[in-house]
């Protein structure tokens, strides 16, 4: 199985940008995505990429902000976030599930511990 852990949360202001990380350990090459759960709601679909990176896939709330990347090299999937907005303010998973990109949550098999991020005004 593999194992993920997340790092790069923190807290930014309207505006201001983040990058979290995902070393991914213990398995093959999975697509992999960064999904996201406010206070109050259910998880939601945020970003996706697949095995070899060449495709990916933004929840309509991210698209044009938020940009998912991967290393294989160093096993690391990344998401880069800027124009953060309070909205943003969420715990984020970096999750993997196989082989192709799924925009439900349920879809995913392993997960991150989940990392805070606070988007203050």
């Amino acid at each position: 199985q593999v194992q993920l852990v997340e790092s790069g949360g923190g807290s930014v202001q309207t505006g201001g940008s983040l990058r979290l990380s995902c070393a991914a350990s213990g398995g093959t090459l999975y697509a992999m995505g960064w999904l996201r759960q406010a206070p109050g709601k259910e998880r939601e679909f945020v970003a996706g990429i697949n095995r070899s990176g060449s495709r990916t896939s933004y929840g309509d709330s991210v698209k044009g902000r938020f940009t998912i990347s991967r290393d294989n090299a160093k096993n690391t999937v990344y998401l880069q976030m800027n124009s953060l907005k309070p909205e943003d303010t969420a715990v984020y998973y970096c999750a993997a599930k196989g082989v192709v990109i799924s925009t439900n949550p349920d879809d995913y098999n392993f997960w991150g511990q989940g990392t805070q991020v606070t988007v203050s005004s």
